[in-house]
C-alpha cells in the first residue's frame, strides 16, 4: 500500500508539473494571459516611441495599440529633456517584447498600463529612475514611483538637474491657453 501510495504521489506531482509547464509554454507563445487581478495581459514589440511616455505595440495579431505608460508623465515636445526621454524609451524598447495590461484606457483611447520588459523591468520606474519623467500623482499613488522621483531629485538626474522644471501638465494647460513653449519658458521657466 506505501509503494502504491508513493508512486501516486510520485506521478501526481509529475502530472501537475507537465500541466503547469504546458500552460507556461501556450502562455508564452500566445503572448496572452492575465495577471494576478485577472486583467488580460498582451505582448508585443515597440513600433514606434513617440515620447518618453507614449508608444505603440505591435501584437501578434498584427494589430497596433497606443500604450499610455501608466504613473508617470515625461517633458512635452519642445520642453527640455523631451529628446533624451524619447530616445531613452526607444533604447529600452529597442528589440525588446514588451508586456501590458489592457484593463485601463483613457479618454483618447489609448492603454495606460505599466510596461515589463521580458528581463522584469517596468519601465515608467525606469523613466523615473533615469530623472526623465515625474510620478504623476494626479492619477497615480504608487508609493514606488514617489520614492524613485525623491531619489532622482536628490541625485539630480535628468530633469532634476534644473531648479524647478516646468511639469508637463502645467506646459499642456498654457498650451490650451494659447500659449507657445517659448512664450510659456519666458514666463516660467527659470
Amino acid at each position: 500500500m506505501c509503494m502504491y501510495m508513493r508512486n501516486r504521489d510520485k506521478n501526481g506531482f509529475i502530472g501537475i508539473i507537465f500541466v503547469i509547464i504546458l500552460a507556461l509554454l501556450v502562455h508564452a507563445f500566445d503572448g496572452k494571459g492575465k495577471n494576478d487581478g485577472g486583467d488580460e495581459l498582451v505582448s508585443g514589440k515597440v513600433t514606434r516611441v513617440l515620447d518618453g511616455d507614449t508608444y505603440d505595440l505591435l501584437l501578434s495579431d498584427n494589430t497596433t495599440i497606443r500604450i499610455r505608460m501608466d504613473g508617470i508623465d515625461a517633458p512635452e515636445t519642445g520642453m527640455p529633456y523631451s529628446r533624451v526621454a524619447t530616445d531613452l524609451l526607444k533604447e529600452l524598447t529597442q528589440d525588446q517584447i514588451v508586456r501590458v495590461s489592457l484593463s485601463n484606457k483613457d479618454q483618447y483611447g489609448r492603454v495606460v498600463s505599466y510596461s515589463w520588459l521580458s528581463d522584469g523591468r517596468e519601465l515608467s520606474r525606469e523613466m523615473i529612475r533615469a530623472g526623465l519623467a515625474w510620478h504623476y500623482k494626479q492619477y497615480n499613488s504608487d508609493k514606488e514611483l514617489a520614492a524613485l522621483e525623491i531619489e532622482a531629485q536628490e541625485a539630480k538626474r535628468g530633469l532634476w538637474v534644473d531648479k524647478k522644471p516646468l511639469a508637463p501638465w502645467d506646459v499642456r494647460s498654457w498650451r490650451r491657453q494659447g500659449m507657445n513653449t517659448r512664450e510659456i519658458y519666458e514666463k516660467y521657466g527659470q
